[in-house]
């Protein structure tokens, strides 16, 4: 499995595995724990493991997560899709940065989004991509900025034919950091101490 370095987001990594094909079809290592490992990347972090599945032209994004932000692992399982990531960490180098892949089932490429940056992606054929998360889903915590941002300009290959009504509402990026939705990366709450005995 080849891994790269994305320039673009720093912390994100691009995973190529080499699918092995004859006539029955292929065979594909996906996940690689040591491979995760090698670029300082935990593999018994990840906590949940999700599937969506979108025709053509469905466009999910751009979604993030506020406090502690959240760790993924993405990878179209089945078509194609223009996947893409926006680092929205204010005290990143690559702060603001746009990346786009193209993810599919032929390749089985997964790339690692670290946390506090933005994620979506449009179908550009009936797809399944699936996800691997660090911290249990909290819808409390769920952000959306605008897939049409003006000031990130996402490249976005087709009309979008269908969006949650969630997306479709989002707030500009500028609207988002005003009104604090997209807030610094807060750490974990620590626990309460223990109350002491009297």
């Amino acid at each position: 499995m080849k891994v790269t370095e994305v320039p673009a987001i720093a912390g994100a990594y691009l995973f190529e595995p080499t699918p092995y094909a004859d006539e029955r079809g292929f065979f594909c290592r996906t996940f690689d724990a040591e491979v995760l490992r090698s670029v300082g990347i935990d593999p018994n972090s990840f906590v949940q493991h999700s599937v969506s599945r979108s025709v053509k032209g469905v466009l999910r994004g751009l979604h993030l997560r506020s406090g502690a932000g959240e760790a993924k692992l993405v990878r179209c399982s089945h078509g194609e899709v223009f996947d893409v990531v926006v680092d929205l960490r204010p005290d990143s180098p690559t702060y603001r940065n746009v990346a786009t892949f193209a993810l599919s089932g032929e390749t089985q490429a997964s790339v690692y989004i670290p946390a506090g940056c933005a994620h979506g992606f449009q179908a550009l054929t009936d797809a399944d991509v699936s996800y691997r998360i660090d911290r249990p889903h909290d819808p409390s915590e769920d952000v959306t900025i605008a897939f049409d941002d003006p000031e990130l300009a996402v490249p976005w290959p087709l009309p979008p034919v269908s969006m949650s009504e969630r997306d479709r509402k989002a707030p500009s990026l500028a609207e988002a950091l005003a009104l604090a939705l997209v807030p610094a990366l807060a750490p974990a709450p620590a626990p309460a101490p223990a109350p002491e005995e009297s």
